[in-house]
């Protein structure tokens, strides 16, 4: 009973009663059937809701928010609809797919009743039949699905279901807004099995781009060995460089042999491509001692 109308009853009892007390007793009893009446026959309906109301049997009328009145004993309110989104949660336990996968699935559906008549009248009771037939269309996508396809593409599988259970609802009443898949669970030993193949592709991953690199790393040498090939000198700041980076830190002793040390002179690197263009052949140049860095 709405407020309005439970205080239209107090209101009726209690004039009843002081009329009892006060006037006649027996004018009280008009009073009390009033207030029955008024008890039986006023409703009122909030913004999301929709009263389904049959008269002798057969449908007489649907009304939505406001205050409106019945007859008592000929009307009847069947049903009481909420015309709000809801939430239904759903799952299907072991359900296998199509490369034999068994995987449970976690599902949540969001769905409103767009005609309440058909929702009274269509179905004995339409939250039940929504479970039945999510769970149904869960186990036939998941059926129809690859376990690589049902883990990566979760939104065409929500896609999928939504249409599904649309289609299978429309005809009670009942529009589907969204079904989105939660949670999907593969048995621990195919959760390892995937982890070392993922494992796998990340090394195979790795060993190419360090592949990649070590080309690179190769080309970038061939140029600089044609460009040192032209240019003797620049070769030999390069060593002379590279013997002082060596040689930074202290107490670093350095073993190096006597031809690098004499390909480090500049003179005699000099003088041996100046006879070897005149046909002359090398001199005889005294060994320089080790250097000890």
């Amino acid at each position: 009973m709405n407020p309005i109308t439970s205080f239209l009853v107090f209101v009726l009892l209690l004039a009843g009663l002081a009329t009892g007390y006060w006037v006649n007793p027996y004018l009280a009893f008009v009073f009390f059937a009033a207030g029955a009446i008024v008890a039986l026959s006023l409703k009122m309906a909030n913004a999301w809701q929709t009263f389904v109301i049959l008269r002798m049997g057969k449908l007489q009328s649907v009304k939505g928010a406001g205050m409106f009145a019945i007859i008592p004993v000929i009307d009847n309110v069947v049903a009481v609809i909420d015309g709000r989104i809801q939430t239904t949660a759903f799952n299907a336990e072991q359900a296998l797919t199509k490369d034999t996968v068994p995987v449970n699935v976690d599902a949540i559906i969001f769905w409103h009743v767009h005609d309440a008549e058909k929702a009274a009248l269509a179905i004995t009771n339409y939250r039940e039949a929504i479970d039945r037939v999510a769970q149904t269309s869960l186990r036939e996508m998941i059926g129809s699905s690859m376990l690589a396809a049902l883990l990566s593409d979760r939104k065409e599988a929500d896609e999928q279901l939504k249409i599904e259970i649309g289609q299978k609802t429309a005809p009670w009443g009942i529009s589907v807004s969204s079904v989105e898949i939660r949670d999907v669970a593969i048995p621990v030993a195919l959760q390892d099995a995937m982890s070392r193949q993922a494992q796998a592709e990340r090394e195979k991953q790795a060993r190419v781009i360090l592949g990649s690199a070590e080309a690179a790393i190769a080309g970038k040498f061939v140029e600089a060995a044609d460009i040192y090939a032209g240019h003797p000198v620049a070769l030999q700041l390069r060593a002379m460089n590279i013997i002082y980076e060596t040689t930074k830190e202290r107490g670093a002793t350095i073993l190096m042999p006597s031809s690098m040390v004499d390909s480090l002179n500049p003179s005699t690197a000099t003088l041996a491509l100046a006879l070897a263009s005149k046909g002359v052949p090398d001199p005889e140049f005294p060994r320089a001692p080790k250097v000890a860095a």
